[in-house]
């Protein structure tokens, strides 16, 4: 049975206090909640820049012993012509203090740009450049491709060959790739609406919650974040999903 991660994208949203957070919720406290509701967040702000690692420490300190952190790796590392260059700006990256994380830390998340096609050898060279282990803790990596060159078989064979996942952007614009290449999967959904109040319909939520229990039942780690979409309703989803799976949260 694989371990199943349920959550959002960041952690702060003005929208959210009164709806997901109680009224008179410090900001301050807005994490600990969270992570009480959910078992793990996406963290949006390490792909805009850099954080500290005094602040990756405090994450981990303010959140549940069985909560994960996943990350978002530098736009300055992805948004680039040549992707076989940017070893330099992964090594800075992983050394930044994300293994302050220790246990919590979940996958990095690759995003390319739109634009980035698939380049067979670009992307092998890329692949090869993501280090395994920062600082004796395990590293796990999957790349979020957004054009559709990527559909190509080759595309999820040099994927699959380094241990890599691709990311499924399920309900979306962008290609959806479902096939594993990893010991884990790597969702990020983003079909919320404002029609419902848990921003998907019950029959699409016991889909999703019924793909996901098929996935760890296989054997794989599921990490699934409710992204985009209509950002109010994005918790209510992740929660009713948790609830539908039986995972365990105050």
């Amino acid at each position: 049975m694989g371990r199943i991660c349920i959550g959002i994208g960041g952690w702060t949203f003005e929208p959210w206090r009164g709806s997901f957070y109680p009224a008179g919720l410090t900001q301050k406290r807005e994490l600990e909640y969270a992570s009480r509701k959910l078992n793990s967040i996406e963290i949006n702000g390490t792909f805009y820049g850099s954080q500290k690692p005094e602040s990756f420490a405090k994450w981990h300190d303010e959140t549940p012993d069985d909560f994960v952190f996943s990350l978002k790796g530098p736009r300055f590392t992805t948004n680039r012509r040549v992707l076989g260059e940017a070893g330099e700006s992964i090594a800075r990256f992983v050394d930044s203090g994300l293994a302050e994380l220790k246990a919590k830390l979940g996958v990095i998340n690759w995003q390319l740009a739109p634009t980035k096609s698939f380049d067979a050898a670009d992307f092998e060279a890329f692949v090869k450049l993501l280090p395994k282990t920062a600082h004796g803790l395990p590293l796990r990596h999957a790349i979020e491709v957004r054009h559709e060159s990527f559909q190509a078989a080759e595309a999820s064979a040099l994927a699959r060959e380094h241990g890599v996942a691709i990311v499924l952007a399920g309900d979306s614009k962008y290609p959806h790739i479902a096939e594993p290449t990893a010991s884990f999967v790597y969702a990020r959904i983003m079909g919320t609406t404002d029609t419902h109040d848990k921003g998907y319909s019950d029959t699409a939520l016991d889909a999703w919650a019924e793909r996901i229990r098929d996935w760890a039942d296989g054997g794989l780690d599921v990490f699934l974040y409710v992204i985009s979409g209509q950002k109010e309703r994005n918790p209510a989803a992740a929660m009713a999903l948790i609830e539908r799976l039986g995972i365990e949260r105050t």
